[in-house]
């Protein structure tokens, strides 16, 4: 008489394949976590080519920026004639006012750092697109500061630093100390989050106020914050608030010497206040209050 026999696991085998089980499990949750992961930073948009236009669109804006507002900056200082504590705001006004609104439609017009890193913050923009954007920026001041060393007369990129972030350009001790600096440049940078980027970030107040209006208000703030920080301190030494990391970077490569005393400051200081703006909810109440 024939027979059927059934096959029984032991335990050896019911174990190893619970092992093999879990192995499994555990596999494919590390594969989710890593997909959630890229899919959180933005990992698809280093594959995307309306995120390298945004990208050189930001490279090409930065690069203006440094060469326009760095040679405006030295041809007032260097004239004697006119006030600089408030002639360079007012310039600073009005050369960030007109490239926002060519480039705020094309890019976001960032320019700088720490708007970029705010704006990954926020979810304006993923971290991707912000590490490119950032990348970008950098290149461009590095660009914009070396076409004003080829033009510029040694004795004038000597004398003014090449219109770099200094917190002491004279090497005597009439500069800030770097505990002041980094002061200004964390309540400078607050400003201009506080003032230009609230309305600008917020789709309804964006909405509201419309293009130029928002690009004022963040020039405005811009402005402001040089003002304050050249007016406040009174030091030969300090060339005002930097504002912008790139633009410190890219004056510090090409010319060295004093600009990298300290130049950590206009690094942790924007980004310092970025995080702390993100940790404290900027928005408006949603309800109108009725009394």
């Amino acid at each position: 008489m024939d027979s059927v026999g059934s096959l029984e696991l032991g335990p050896e085998s019911t174990n190893t394949t619970d092992k093999a089980c879990e192995t499994v499990t555990a596999t494919r949750n590390k594969s989710n976590l890593k997909k959630t992961f890229l899919a959180c930073i933005g990992c698809h948009e280093y594959f995307s080519l309306e995120m390298w236009r945004a990208a050189l669109t930001e490279l090409v804006a930065t690069a203006t920026l440094m060469f326009t507002l760095t040679a405006s900056i030295i041809a007032c200082l260097d004239s004697h004639e006119l006030d600089p504590k408030l002639v360079v705001p007012f310039i600073v006004f009005i050369i960030a006012f007109f490239l926002l609104m060519v480039t705020v439609p094309l890019s976001g017009g960032h320019m700088n750092p720490t708007i970029s890193f705010i704006a990954a913050l926020k979810g304006v923009i993923t971290f991707a697109r912000a590490s490119i954007y950032i990348l970008a920026q950098c290149i461009g001041s590095i660009i914009g500061f070396l076409i004003i060393k080829t033009v510029m007369s040694h004795q004038i990129a000597t004398r003014y630093v090449l219109g770099g972030c200094a917190i002491d350009s004279n090497g005597r001790s009439s500069g800030l100390s770097p505990g002041i600096a980094l002061v200004l440049e964390f309540s400078c940078t607050f400003l201009l989050l506080l003032i230009g980027i609230t309305p600008a970030f917020d789709k309804r107040s964006f909405k509201e106020l419309g293009l130029a209006m928002v690009c004022a208000l963040i020039a405005g703030a811009l402005a402001l914050a040089v003002f304050v920080s050249i007016t406040i301190t009174g030091r030969a030494g300090y060339a005002g608030v930097g504002l912008n990391p790139a633009r410190c970077l890219g004056s510090a490569l090409l010319q060295g010497g004093p600009l990298w005393d300290g130049h950590w400051i206009f690094w942790v200081g924007p980004f310092l206040a970025c995080i702390v703006y993100y940790g404290v909810p900027m928005n408006l109440p949603r309800e109108v209050l009725v009394g």
